[in-house]
């Protein structure tokens, strides 16, 4: 309806167009007992108008259809209500600076003027048109065009009457006249592939329960305090084989997951991404969904409940996040609206090279915000604790997996990506502003300088990173038969020049069980699975000692033997057997102590708590070192040996006079060793060793990790 003059011909003016109808009326609801205007049919594809020339102010209306089976229907005209986005949003979202857009564009259930609908918005600048299509009118564009608002380049519409559940797709005409459908780069529930259709969802019906949880985040994932992480795929962790190997639901993982995780001792848990993917072999990181949690195990709510429950049991959640690249599957972000809207139109910025996905063109404003705000969406939305950023070294240099002729040097001739560095210090700053405790973790390859410390001091703002540097000489190291590693001694040792450079999470995630690397028994340097078993419990006892917060792929915990495959359970079956129980006993034991000793976790940035004991005797593979409390307090020695051999009366300096006491020794045969051990310790002797007054004499089991806690 809108005011219309054409020569002596003037009043209001109504158009609709409504298939398979034959007649049409517009009904005025301004008053009880109003007039009704009977419709022209112009066009029999079912076009009508009518101009009611005795009015001349438009008011309130519905439309009254008469279909040809004498179905009446009255309705309320979409395109009687006023756009549902302000133009200050649309302003700050052109700016990038809009950091909810999240709450403005996709699909939202409201009220608008008493009359309760659903309001949808898209982001498609250079498009002819836009229209809304779903079962709700045939997937026929010519019902819902879109009003395009000004220069912002977002379509709007409210669609009066519509509900939760409705599938819905946007389709476009380009410039060129092409037309295709996409889904919702906002949408936050999809259907399963092949069609991907959006799906209209109500985020406010749910009620959280674990405001205690809330309460305490920010004290609770402070640096100084245990931070052990068990990463996670949803989709194969457990899987009900007799129910044709389908996954758990969010419901039944809730449950599942919360008991095993408390039953080892971790803090958190990591999830490999769970924003909608339509490939289930990308593992989540070709991600075409990035506001919704996947349809494969439930809805939005029952993914908000599988969090809830976590948090009530004091379990964090940490979900990858992957703003460095995403996919070229057409019904998604490739070439919106018929041009390069999200990715950048030339490869050399805008294609990676070793994924075959599109690289988000950061510096348009626009992209800024829609990522910005999905970032901000999973702490908002989902009460996720943390997000790990996957591949971030792709996103810092512009010569990333690039030849020369490749790759598009800066302004400044430089191969750092400006942009996507100004996006993660916004990001990360952003992030810690609304959501104080949120951790942001860096999954970052490189020597980039600063990764974990704020923007004010040149950084980029993550509060950790992941060690990526200890993960490869340590496993290079492991994987050597022992006869080879005294040659290999500064494996173990070369981290330590740069432990406190950034601050770390010591890491064995799923990269290091794939693409035919085997899985973390497998490949240790030994012959038998119990000498793998007690290679790997060593590596794992030295992985507790060391310094930085631990994270451990599921399966890694067990010592599972075959690689980890994604649409496959784990295998649980291994845990009847002695070498593979006795690796979980361990990991739930290191966890404990971990969390226990305030040597540990208390310290693990303090370049004051670690100090080299001795780690000169690569002909034997030993090492050792001792970790302080800040109060000096609590003192862990940690001794590692990494041959078979058994070493009686090794004498080792001691930072302390006193009493010794084995707190942990992974030869035990609680956990299938040969139980060679110190007994209650060893007791300091005033003899000069290791540039120390004091030392010991121990016994050093074959291929261990032990513990000694000083107790004066």
């Amino acid at each position: 309806m809108h005011p219309y003059q054409k020569g002596k011909k003037r009043g209001i003016l109504v158009r609709a167009f409504l298939s398979g109808v034959d007649k049409c009326e517009v009904v005025d609801s301004s008053a009880e007992g109003a007039p009704r205007y009977a419709m022209e049919k112009v066009d029999d594809s079912g076009f009508f108008e009518v101009l009611i020339e005795d009015r001349d102010m438009v008011f309130p209306y519905r439309l009254r259809s008469e279909q040809r089976n004498r179905e009446i229907r009255q309705f309320y005209d979409p395109y009687s209500f006023l756009p549902t986005i302000g133009e200050s949003d649309l302003y700050l979202f052109n700016q990038g600076n809009e950091h909810r857009i999240y709450e403005k564009l996709g699909a939202h259930p409201k009220v608008v003027n008493g009359i309760p609908g659903v309001s949808f918005g898209v982001w498609a600048p250079n498009a002819d048109r836009v229209s809304l299509v779903g079962s709700f009118n045939d997937w026929d564009g010519r019902y819902h065009p879109m009003r395009s608002l000004g220069g912002s380049g977002v379509w709007e519409l409210f669609i009066p009457g519509m509900e939760k559940g409705e599938m819905y797709k946007f389709e476009l005409r380009a410039k060129n006249g092409d037309v295709f459908l996409k889904t919702d780069p906002y949408g936050s529930y999809f259907e399963a592939p092949p069609n991907n259709a959006s799906i209209v969802y109500d985020h406010s019906s749910y009620q959280w329960n674990d405001q205690a949880w809330m309460a305490k985040r920010v004290d609770h994932q402070a640096l100084d305090r245990p931070m052990s992480v068990y990463e996670v795929h949803l989709a194969s962790w457990k899987r009900r084989w007799e129910e044709d190997n389908r996954p758990l639901t969010y419901k039944e993982l809730a449950v599942e997951l919360a008991e095993y995780v408390i039953d080892h001792g971790f803090t958190h848990i990591e999830l490999m991404p769970v924003a909608e993917h339509p490939f289930d072999g990308s593992w989540g990181y070709q991600v075409t969904g990035y506001y919704a949690p996947t349809h494969r195990f439930g809805t939005p709510d029952d993914f908000k409940a599988f969090v809830d429950y976590m948090h009530q049991r004091d379990i964090g959640v940490i979900v990858d996040w992957v703003p460095a690249h995403f996919p070229r599957d057409t019904f998604a972000l490739p070439g919106f609206d018929g041009t390069c809207l999200y990715e950048h139109e030339d490869p050399r910025l805008g294609a990676h090279m070793d994924w075959g996905t599109l690289i988000f063109n950061f510096g348009r404003h626009e992209v800024k915000s829609f990522l910005v705000a999905n970032a901000l969406s999973w702490l908002d939305r989902y009460h996720i604790d943390g997000l790990r950023v996957d591949a971030v070294a792709s996103m810092l240099y512009l010569d990333y997996s690039r030849e020369e002729g490749q790759w598009i040097p800066n302004q400044y001739g430089g191969n750092e990506n400006l942009e996507a560095i100004a996006f993660l210090r916004e990001t990360n700053d952003l992030v810690h502003k609304y959501y104080p405790g949120t951790l942001m973790i860096a999954e970052e390859s490189t020597s980039f300088g600063g990764v974990t410390k704020p923007p004010s001091e040149g950084g980029l703002g993550f509060d950790l990173k992941w060690n990526m540097g200890w993960m490869h000489d340590n496993m290079s190291y492991f994987e050597k038969d022992p006869i080879y590693r005294k040659h290999h001694q500064n494996n173990l040792t070369f981290g330590m020049l740069y432990q406190y450079a950034e601050k770390f999470v010591t890491v064995f995630s799923h990269d290091e069980v794939t693409h035919g690397k085997g899985s973390m028994l497998m490949k240790m340097g030994a012959g038998t699975i119990t000498d793998k078993s007690r290679t790997l419990r060593s590596l794992y006892g030295h992985m507790w000692g060391y310094p930085g917060k631990k994270l451990l792929f599921m399966g890694s915990e067990f010592g599972q033997s075959e690689e980890w495959n994604y649409d496959k359970s784990l295998q649980w079956h291994l845990n009847e057997f002695a070498d593979h129980h006795g690796i979980a006993s361990l990991v739930r034991d290191l966890n404990r102590v971990y969390k226990e000793e305030p040597a540990l976790a208390e310290t693990d940035f303090d370049d004051q708590s670690f100090r080299w004991i001795a780690c000169w005797d690569a002909d034997s593979s030993i090492i050792s070192y001792v970790r302080t409390s800040r109060d000096g307090r609590s003192k862990i020695m940690v001794i590692g040996h990494f041959t078979p051999m058994t070493h009686e009366r090794y004498r080792i300096g001691l930072p302390s006079a006193g009493h010794w006491r084995e707190i942990l020794n992974t030869d035990s045969s609680f956990y299938g060793g040969s139980n060679i051990g110190n007994v209650n310790g060893v007791n300091s002797e005033p003899v000069e060793y290791d540039s120390f007054a004091q030392s010991g004499e121990f016994t050093i089991p074959p291929l261990s990790t032990m513990f000694f806690k000083w107790e004066g």
